[in-house]
């Protein structure tokens, strides 16, 4: 088919960029189809610190650019459009997007993974000003400072138990009685001398958007439903993230929360089998790390598996 492309990236943060760059070089043309949130979580990211090679850091939106740039400058192509429905099983592979349909000989999954807010009036505004979603990312900036974290899970008590490192005190802000969070995790957290646990708490808003940085959150009782203000420097989301992967439902094997499975590291399955030519890369397959320089390392691996694969089939 004249009209089937080599390979076809989808999503445009770290983890695509990065394959971008890779595949670019390597000749393949790749089209980037940029999706919902063209960058990814970076492009809601003020200074990154984290990233190697910039030791004064950089602005999310920035690093980003840097990596579009440098894709497109070995040849790579973008496409603002989204994925809509896809077809794994028949080769070369059907992609409907936003923008019409496409077809690859090899595609590389880089959709990510989107941040749960709670999508209070002003939360959106401060992001990256004292709201966050990731304490491995930020959490170096509230050094001497009072922040919050919400939630009741695993998740929450990691954040608030890493984030003690830096911050004065931690208040955990729980809207339930009792916490979902495993024994172990909840444990720890209470025994911690720097950690406060608040249930029946639940934000109605964040303050500060007229400084444009936290100066605290309006709490509202569940119970009694009273009103009282938290001071705070920083709000930290510790309730999870949703994969970017409802459209390979079916195609190819996900986990119970929706996230790619894959085997060594890139390789996507259907029934435990190893889909040819379809790699997964990034925060749609990783739970566990979800750093911009571990999306762009699995970035690598999949662009590299592409090449591979296609030269293996007399591309």
């Amino acid at each position: 088919m004249t009209d089937t492309r080599d390979t076809v990236i989808l999503g445009s943060g770290c983890a695509g960029l990065t394959a971008a760059i890779y595949t670019a070089r390597a000749g393949l043309k790749p089209l980037v189809l940029e999706g919902h949130e063209p960058g990814g979580q970076l492009s809601i990211t003020t200074l990154v610190e984290n990233f190697p090679g910039w030791p004064e850091g950089i602005q999310g939106p920035e690093l980003i650019d840097n990596m579009k740039k440098q894709a497109a400058r070995f040849g790579a192509e973008f496409q603002m459009a989204h994925l809509s429905a896809v077809d794994l099983h028949a080769h070369p592979f059907h992609l409907k997007t936003s923008a019409g349909d496409i077809h690859a000989r090899s595609v590389i999954i880089a959709s990510g993974a989107s941040a749960r807010w709670l999508n209070l009036p002003n939360e959106q505004a401060l992001i990256g000003h004292g709201v966050s979603s990731c304490a491995t990312c930020d959490g170096f900036f509230f050094r001497g400072l009072e922040i919050a974290v919400v939630g009741g899970g695993d998740s929450a008590m990691e954040e608030a138990l890493f984030l003690t490192r830096f911050a004065t005190k931690v208040t955990i802000l729980h809207r339930r009685e009792s916490f979902r969070a495993s024994k172990i995790m909840l444990e720890r957290a209470i025994a911690h001398p720097n950690i406060e646990l608040r249930t029946n708490t639940v934000i109605e808003d964040v303050l500060g958007v007229e400084d444009n940085e936290v100066k605290g959150v309006r709490l509202r009782d569940v119970k009694t439903g009273m009103q009282s203000v938290l001071p705070i420097s920083g709000l930290f989301l510790g309730i999870g993230h949703d994969p970017n992967a409802r459209a390979f439902q079916g195609q190819i094997d996900l986990d119970s929360e929706g996230y790619v499975r894959t085997q060594n590291n890139v390789f996507t399955t259907r029934n435990g089998v190893l889909v040819p030519g379809v790699y997964a890369c990034g925060d749609v397959q990783d739970r566990r790390y979800r750093q911009a320089i571990t999306a762009a390392g699995t970035g690598c691996m999949a662009a590299l598996e592409v090449e591979k694969y296609l030269e293996e089939h007399g591309r």
